[in-house]
C-alpha cells in the first residue's frame, strides 16, 4: 500500500539550471534536501534514457528514506530504477505522456503517481479515472522554466482550480517563498520550485526559507 508523501515543499530538478550555477542535480538536490526540501521530482526532459538512469540511482541513494523522489515522465526508468533496487517513490505525467491509468497498471499499486492538470477538464478526468494520488496545477506565474505553459493563473486561481477536484493539488509556476503563505491558505498540498532552487547561489538556505514559509500559512 502507498503512502502519500509531503508535497509542501516539492523540487523539481532542471539540469541546465543547476549547471548554471556550478553544480550538478546530484549537489543541489542534496543540498536541498538538507535545508527542508519534501519531496524531489528528478526532470530530464529529451535526456538519454540510460543517463537519467544513472541520475536517478545516484539520487537516490544519497537522498535514501529523507525524502520521496518521483520520476518525471519515464515510466521506464522508474521500473529500471526499481530493479536495481533503488528507493524511488513514484512517476509523474504530463498530459502528454502515457495515460495515468495506463500507468497505474505497469507501476503498480504501491507507486505514488502524479499527474499535471491546467483546465477544469483535466482535473475532472483525473478525478473520475482514480489512477492519480495527486495533481500538479499551474503555472501560478509566467515562467520560462517549461516553454509550453499554460497561461498565468495567480495564487487565487490556482487555489479556485484545487478547489475544484479533491485530489491533493500542488501548485507550480514561478513560485518564491512570499507566495506559499497564501498558497497553503488557500487549500494547496504543496508548491513545487524548480529556478527558485535550482539557481539559487545556496539551495539549502533557499529550501529552509520556503519550509519556513510553508509554516507560516499553517498560522494563517
Amino acid at each position: 500500500m502507498r503512502v502519500a508523501p509531503d508535497l509542501s515543499v516539492y523540487l523539481i530538478t532542471d539540469e541546465s539550471q543547476c549547471r548554471s550555477r556550478g553544480r550538478d542535480v546530484l549537489a543541489t538536490v542534496e543540498a536541498a534536501v538538507n535545508g527542508g526540501v519534501t519531496c524531489v521530482q528528478l526532470r530530464a526532459k529529451g535526456a538519454d534514457g540510460g543517463l537519467f538512469l544513472t541520475q536517478v540511482l545516484e539520487v537516490a541513494e544519497v537522498v535514501g528514506d529523507q525524502v520521496p523522489v518521483i520520476v518525471n515522465d519515464r515510466v521506464d526508468v522508474f521500473l529500471a530504477a526499481r530493479d536495481q533496487g533503488a528507493s524511488v517513490a513514484g512517476v509523474h505525467l504530463g498530459q502528454s505522456d502515457l495515460p495515468a491509468h495506463i500507468a497505474r497498471r505497469l507501476v503498480g499499486e504501491d507507486a505514488y503517481l502524479g499527474l499535471s492538470a491546467a483546465t477544469p477538464d483535466e482535473l475532472r478526468t483525473a478525478q473520475e479515472q482514480g489512477a492519480c494520488d495527486h495533481v500538479g496545477i499551474g503555472v501560478v506565474h509566467p515562467t520560462a522554466t517549461k516553454a509550453d505553459a499554460p497561461k498565468s493563473l495567480g495564487v487565487n486561481g490556482v487555489a479556485r482550480m484545487a478547489a475544484l477536484t479533491d485530489l491533493p493539488a500542488v501548485a507550480i509556476g514561478g513560485i518564491t517563498a512570499s507566495d506559499l503563505p497564501a498558497l497553503r491558505a488557500g487549500g494547496l498540498a504543496g508548491a513545487a520550485v524548480v529556478s527558485a532552487i535550482c539557481t539559487a547561489e545556496d539551495p539549502r538556505s533557499v529550501a529552509a526559507d520556503l519550509h519556513r514559509a510553508w509554516d507560516e500559512g499553517g498560522r494563517r
